[in-house]
């Protein structure tokens, strides 16, 4: 196990250096000057170029790069073109705010979409399954925007029973932040609920049909014993991987739920500072979703080691 991880933390390392590198390059072809950015379109040509000298987007690509790659294996992430203040602080504050959205989201997805894909096994061909499968289905092949303004309209401004923005400022009390959050959670469950129902689905329907499941029925334990004690352990192990994959996107992928609910999420925040040209905030949120990424899937390679006999053996050889 130990040489597994060693392994695993290796590959993530070289992950994350290449995304640096890609991020780092493709962030210098996007169109436009960050001095010109920030000082606007009616700005003299010199005062961008001085501006320009000041921020050192005139140097060389690889020493911008390696200035910016040292000082963030330091924990230096720079400083914001836009807001001339450190990255990291306003990336952390974005973080903990999407991660309110994410936590809030899987509290609902995770339970209704496991649910639903056990029911759609138990009741495989019948009218059950095909109503939970093709409302999954119809539910995720909706565009996060239209659902978002389809809630908007009828919650907030029909029934104004919701409000529209997902922020409800500083010092907002707990039961107050869930109730804002609300209508953003709701795109987030039509686009993920058939996703991890169809995986549940299929996985119910793999342990139900093997061995050691026939084999504990002809031992004569009951059917609920059987689903619960021998099943589900196995069903839901490619599961949990796809949920944990699904964590780093509901963390930093959010940027259309997060616009359009005026959320200030980290989503949101790259999107912003790719539009203005912000590269060291634009570098710092994308390597840190990434980041994200790695430790995720990495949690849920560890937890189908330990719930999976045959991966430890694997493992261990």
């Amino acid at each position: 196990m130990a040489i597994y991880l060693l392994r695993r933390l290796g590959l993530a390392v070289i992950t994350l250096w290449l995304l640096s590198v890609i991020i780092f390059f493709a962030g210098q072809v996007l169109p436009g000057d960050p001095g010109r950015a920030i000082l606007g379109p009616f700005a003299a040509q010199s005062a961008v170029i001085n501006l320009d000298r000041q921020l050192g987007v005139d140097r060389p690509l690889i020493t911008q790069y390696w200035t910016w790659i040292s000082g963030a294996v330091h924990g230096d992430l720079g400083i914001s073109y836009q807001y001339r203040t450190p990255v990291e602080p306003m990336l952390v504050s974005a973080l903990a705010n999407s991660a309110k959205l994410a936590v809030f989201a899987l509290i609902l997805i995770i339970p209704l979409g496991i649910l639903g894909g056990v029911l759609a096994a138990l009741y495989a061909g019948r009218a059950v399954d095909r109503i939970i499968s093709l409302s999954g289905l119809s539910l995720a092949t909706v565009p996060e925007f239209v659902s978002g303004i389809v809630v908007i309209v009828i919650f907030a401004d029909g029934l104004k029973l919701l409000p529209a923005s997902a922020y409800p400022g500083p010092g907002a009390s707990f039961g107050t932040q869930l109730r804002y959050l609300i209508l953003p959670v709701v795109p987030l469950v039509f686009e993920f609920f058939g996703y991890i129902a169809r995986m549940a689905r299929a996985g119910t329907i793999e342990a139900l049909e093997s061995d050691y499941a026939r084999t504990a029925t002809l031992k004569g334990l009951p059917r609920p014993v059987v689903i619960f004690r021998h099943v589900l352990r196995n069903s839901l192990l490619p599961t949990i991987t796809v949920i944990a994959t699904q964590v780093g996107y509901l963390i930093g992928g959010l940027v259309v739920v997060e616009t359009l609910f005026n959320y200030p999420g980290v989503g949101r925040l790259i999107y912003n500072a790719a539009m203005s040209k912000d590269f060291p905030m634009l570098e710092a949120g994308v390597l840190t979703i990434g980041a994200i990424y790695m430790v995720a899937t990495l949690i849920a390679d560890l937890l189908n080691t330990g719930l999976n006999p045959r991966l430890r053996t694997g493992v261990a050889t």
